[in-house]
């Protein structure tokens, strides 16, 4: 009997994926991970800072990902920054290498996380990039917003 997967799972968010990008829709894909890979998401020791998802040869690789070593695993180890196979039907990788190649979005991996069965999942999203002034603006409406909270609270 396999053993169920524990109530918390650990969850890598990308932060910065919202502010640098407007992000017009997100899907969820399959990752291909070795065993040390997997053992070390379940600790929480990745990051997607600077990663991205691009085509190669026909496939979405997800690139510039940091997965740490597990120190457990010895000579076995896995590449921290090795590109890993995105799993996703044909039919959506195909538009979305074709929204990426003609239309100038990018792929965002914006969470990785584990599903109820406790397979590891990445949450991509399809975006364009924002310019300077655009993340001015988004700051100077939270700054607002933030001080305007205050003033109700306070005030």
């Amino acid at each position: 009997m396999k053993k169920k997967p524990s109530g918390r799972q650990a969850e890598i968010k990308n932060r910065r994926a919202r502010f640098d990008y407007f992000i017009n829709e997100t899907l969820e894909a399959g990752i291909v991970l070795v065993g040390s890979e997997v053992k070390s998401l379940r600790a929480g020791k990745a990051s997607l800072a600077r990663a991205f998802a691009s085509p190669k040869d026909g496939e979405l690789y997800l690139q510039n990902c940091n997965i740490d070593d597990y120190t457990k695993a010895n000579q076995f180890g896995h590449e921290p920054r090795r590109a890993r196979k995105l799993l996703v039907h044909k039919r959506e990788r195909n538009r979305l290498l074709g929204a990426v190649q003609r239309e100038g979005y990018s792929l965002i991996p914006m969470k990785l996380y584990f599903n109820e069965r406790g397979i590891a999942k990445v949450q991509l999203g399809l975006g364009k990039g924002k310019k300077k002034y655009d993340k001015r603006q988004v700051q100077k409406e939270r700054d607002w917003n933030r001080q305007k909270s205050r003033l109700l609270r306070d005030g």
